[in-house]
């Protein structure tokens, strides 16, 4: 019933719905002029791995995969897949989500030995009943799946594991540690969205920490008729907000990719201690159009189409403190 149950004489009747509700956009169908890529971070690389896939007439789905494998494969990324930094035991431990266009998810966390864990995850997606598996069992679907044992540690993060574990001191640092996630949105040809997110944590976690990354809602959302929306940074500030969810219900309601983000990141500024964290959403919409925003500045975006592929800085709430000398 949209309105209260009872009604005091001369009274107007007063909607239940919000302000923002009862002013609510039409969503709009039309589809964008080009497919375009969008992720976090400095990934050019990976951008460019997903517009080959869509340039060749590819799925906005195909192209995510394809794109954040190309983080998880190298070693010289630290925060994802292979050469990933380890937990406080000196195991690398992965989480991945991937989501498409007709609503489907598949998620894996605290994987380990397994190079691609966003691949892993689309099977999850496509060839079980279930959303997430985890640990042992992501392990052995993996394993069944065909996918290869491998030992992710490389030699040059075993070699700052080992370093760290002289003082065993944690202490996140702003846009620094290196712990952040690559999310991936992607429009294709037709129209249709999709979008992956993929990370090996926090470097030196406790064993079995899982953070936002897997987590549909939280880390990575989509919604075909509206946009999608994914997140990088402290992931427990994510959880608690489910913030990549958030971001398109606002999207919903109206506003635009980087307002949505926007609001998203004050939710948690307004509710979360957020000093000495960073947490960074990117957004894009059904029309194409594409934003961000982030606690702290310093984060930092990569937008690609079939005319060019560019490295943004997202507005920021907090600027950054000048180093003293």
């Amino acid at each position: 019933m949209g309105y209260l149950g009872f009604l005091v004489p001369g009274m107007v009747p007063i909607s239940c719905f919000s302000e923002v509700d009862q002013q609510k956009k039409p969503v709009a169908k039309t589809k964008p002029a080009q497919p375009i890529v969008i992720s976090t971070w400095e990934n050019q690389k990976a951008n460019l791995a997903a517009m080959e896939v869509l340039k060749k007439g590819g799925s906005a789905l195909d192209a995510v995969e394809a794109g954040v494998r190309v983080p998880e494969g190298d070693p010289e990324d630290h925060s994802v897949g292979y050469g990933g930094r380890p937990d406080r035991d000196g195991d690398v431990t992965l989480d991945a989500c991937i989501m498409d266009a007709q609503g489907n998810a598949g998620s894996v966390c605290f994987l380990q030995h397994i190079k691609h864990p966003v691949s892993v995850a689309r099977k999850v997606m496509e060839e079980t009943p279930h959303v997430i598996l985890a640990g042992e069992g992501a392990l052995k679907f993996a394993l069944e799946k065909g996918f290869k044992k491998e030992n992710l540690l490389t030699p040059e993060s075993k070699m700052e594991w080992e370093e760290w574990k002289e003082t065993s001191k944690y202490q996140p640092v702003i846009n620094i540690e290196n712990h952040d996630t690559i999310g991936m949105l992607a429009i294709d040809g037709e129209g249709n969205i999709s979008g992956a997110c993929t990370t090996s944590g926090l470097a030196y976690k406790m064993k079995g920490r899982v953070g936002d990354s897997p987590v549909i809602g939280a880390g990575l959302y989509i919604d075909n008729e509206i946009g999608g929306a994914t997140a990088t940074g402290m992931g427990e500030a994510v959880l608690k907000s489910l913030g990549a969810f958030l971001v398109v219900e606002l999207m919903r309601q109206g506003m635009s990719p980087a307002d949505a983000c926007k609001e998203a990141v004050m939710r948690i500024v307004r509710k979360q201690k957020h000093d000495d964290i960073q947490v960074g959403y990117i957004a894009i919409n059904k029309q194409g159009e594409y934003g961000a925003f982030c606690i702290h500045e310093g984060f930092n975006y990569v937008v690609s189409s079939d005319l060019k592929t560019e490295l943004l800085d997202s507005e920021f709430h907090i600027e950054a403190k000048e180093e003293k000398e």
